[in-house]
């Protein structure tokens, strides 16, 4: 899902919250209903929750069930109550033979407006799990466009380049990561942040499901906040003019990777061809440097 490119305007603040919650298998839906209403009672500024990769009810596919379905309505009502953009981890999508990892996001009146199926399921460890093959992107009026990946997703740096390429700006990452390799991860947030000069943000889970350390990068590859292992709630705000400026002059006034990127022809050898084009890096002006203004 996609829209036209921001192509100019000056604009503000966008309120998120990282749910990092310490979470066991099973139903965790009204847990997940009372920290969000807590969210929103707490800070009336923030706009979007984002949750960890299943949380919901844990890695186990029995729970699949057809989206819209049952917990997919739940998580809208949830939305629709609060006036809250919702992104609530993943759930198990159960599509004719298929189970899918998939990302429902829902809007403040409780819509679907997109999904996002995992495209690099974990293998080999996450077994009997289909793999999506699209991207999404979804915009906020007023604020900017996002885009949408799941923990595995990330290790595939063409993930990111892709969805930035279709405009998106801030990068929302549900993960579910119990293993040792969350320091790995965490400099993949970094690098995917600075490369693209977008917010990546990574949330994962805590408790029985995963080690936490969730990550909040801005464009820059800077940590805007990195959680501990337990129960926390990440509010913070997206500056997308800030965000744009980076873009256009560079982080500090330093380097432009974007535009070097859409400006060189190389063809690289994994793919065979030139870039694609895309009309959000075009969208950035001409690369030069920096004056004073």
């Amino acid at each position: 899902m996609q829209a036209s490119a921001h192509t100019g305007g000056q604009r503000g603040t966008f309120g998120i919250a990282g749910l990092q919650l310490a979470m066991a298998p099973g139903d965790n839906l009204p847990r997940i209903a009372a920290e969000v209403g807590a969210v929103a009672r707490r800070f009336p500024w923030v706009r979007m929750v984002l949750l960890g990769e299943l949380c919901g009810y844990g890695a186990n596919p029995c729970f699949a069930q057809p989206l819209p379905g049952d917990a997919e309505q739940f998580l809208c009502d949830l939305a629709r109550e609060h006036g809250l953009w919702l992104v609530p981890g993943s759930l198990y999508e159960q599509h004719g033979e298929a189970v899918f990892n998939t990302t429902p996001v829902i809007d403040p009146q409780g819509r679907v407006v997109a999904r996002h199926r995992k495209l690099y399921p974990f293998e080999p460890y996450e077994r009997g799990i289909a793999s999506g093959d699209g991207f999404v992107v979804f915009d906020v009026p007023g604020a900017g466009r996002f885009g949408v990946s799941i923990c595995y997703d990330m290790w595939f740096p063409e993930t990111t380049r892709s969805l930035v390429m279709l405009g998106a700006e801030v990068i929302l990452h549900p993960t579910m990561t119990n293993t040792i390799d969350r320091e790995v991860e965490i400099a993949i947030a970094r690098a995917s942040a600075a490369t693209n000069q977008c917010y990546f943000v990574d949330i994962n889970v805590a408790g029985d499901l995963g080690v936490g350390r969730s990550v909040v990068c801005g464009p820059g590859g800077e940590i805007i906040h990195q959680a501990g292992s337990g129960r926390e709630v990440i509010a913070f705000e997206v500056d997308f003019a800030h965000l744009q400026r980076c873009r256009e002059y560079g982080w500090q006034g330093l380097g432009q990777p974007l535009k070097s990127f859409r400006d060189h022809a190389i063809a690289f050898p994994a793919y065979g061809a030139a870039r694609a084009p895309s009309a959000a890096l075009d969208a950035l002006g001409p690369l030069r440097l920096p004056g004073r203004d």
